[in-house]
């Protein structure tokens, strides 16, 4: 048997470091050894509230979903994988046969496991540990150039891949997000990729802002001194989709009131739990479309293979990198947006 380390969540801002020995690999699964892993906003909830959203941590997890490493053993058939490969991880289980998954929308699978969520119980554990299982489905292989971190953020550039895709053709047009955090940053990278217009940068907070700027934002908006500023911009230039990644009632109230009428909202941040009070009436009379996304598809080979080819340097907002075992600490590091962007974990 083997031990592997994790990161685990007892409970709020209780992130422990667990050693324990791993039961032998299971038949059809591969195990992965840790190469690098991205804290997500969503492990941040987790890590401070014990919950995202609506679903409630209930037992020890195990965080982690934005992972990379090797393949260090193979039980059964492993389709083009190979003891060594490097391999970004989907951290998405779908089931292949619900409704869901044979319309082609995985991601809204009725049986999907997600690794490092409290969305089913029992939990499904995720791959901040320096050993891992996952299904061979889930393993894409990168080439060895390609370093772990960036392998890893496949993941969330996948999210905003699906987020843009959502929003429909955006060829040309003016686009304004709400939060500056590595979603809405990686989301303006992949409306660029995508041919959009201008693209106006929306948050509280200058260091993120600064930042924004600096990957091409075509104008950044402090929306912590008042709304006058966005309400300039968007009359000088008419907003015809916004993204909402602020996962905040005041964000999305921001949103609905700033895109133009006939305008297009596409909400990426996840809102807290229960009922939370939205200009309705607004959407209605603007007639905007209003769309949900929820994590992705078929679109994470197409990050893997953006990030491969360097179509989308996603390293560029990796801020500091901590050691699996100092977890705790880059957690702490991660929820303070005025040192940090994208804090990375990294093989010890």
């Amino acid at each position: 048997m083997s031990e592997a380390l994790s990161a685990t969540l007892f409970g709020p801002e209780d992130l422990r470091l667990v050693a324990a020995e791993l039961p032998p690999l299971a038949e059809g699964m591969v195990r992965i050894r840790f190469g690098a892993g991205g804290i997500c906003g969503s492990d941040l909830h987790y890590f401070r509230h014990a919950r995202t959203g609506d679903f409630v941590v209930t037992s020890p997890l195990v965080l982690g979903h934005e992972v990379a490493g090797d393949v260090v053993e193979i039980n059964g058939e492993a389709p083009g994988l190979s003891f060594g490969d490097r391999v970004a991880v989907n951290p998405s289980r779908w089931c292949g046969h619900c409704r869901y998954c044979r319309e082609d929308r995985p991601n809204l699978c009725e049986n999907i496991y997600f690794m490092g969520s409290a969305s089913k119980t029992p939990h499904m554990q995720g791959g901040f540990a320096s050993l891992f299982d996952a299904t061979p489905a889930q393993c894409v292989k990168v080439p060895d150039s390609v370093p772990y971190a960036a392998a890893a953020l496949a993941e969330p550039l996948a999210v905003c891949l699906h987020a843009v895709a959502r929003a429909g053709d955006i060829g040309g047009k003016s686009v304004v997000l709400f939060g500056a955090g590595p979603i809405g940053l990686l989301t303006m990278l992949a409306a660029k990729l995508k041919g959009c217009g201008r693209a106006t940068m929306v948050d509280v907070a200058a260091a993120p802002l600064t930042f924004a700027e600096r990957l091409g934002a075509n104008r950044v908006i402090n929306a912590g001194a008042g709304d006058d500023e966005l309400r300039t911009a968007a009359r000088e230039y008419p907003f015809d989709v916004a993204f909402e990644v602020t996962g905040t009632a005041a964000g999305l109230a921001s949103a609905i009131s700033s895109v133009r009428r006939g305008g297009t909202l596409v909400q990426i941040g996840n809102l807290p739990g229960g009922q939370i009070p939205v200009a309705a009436n607004a959407i209605m009379a603007k007639e905007l479309d209003f769309r949900g996304t929820f994590r992705f598809g078929a679109e994470f080979d197409e990050a893997v293979s953006l990030i491969a080819a360097g179509a989308v340097d996603v390293l560029k907002l990796v801020t500091a990198e901590q050691a699996l075992s100092s977890a705790p600490a880059a957690f702490t590091l991660a929820l303070d947006r005025s040192r940090s962007v994208k804090v990375m974990l990294s093989r010890d």
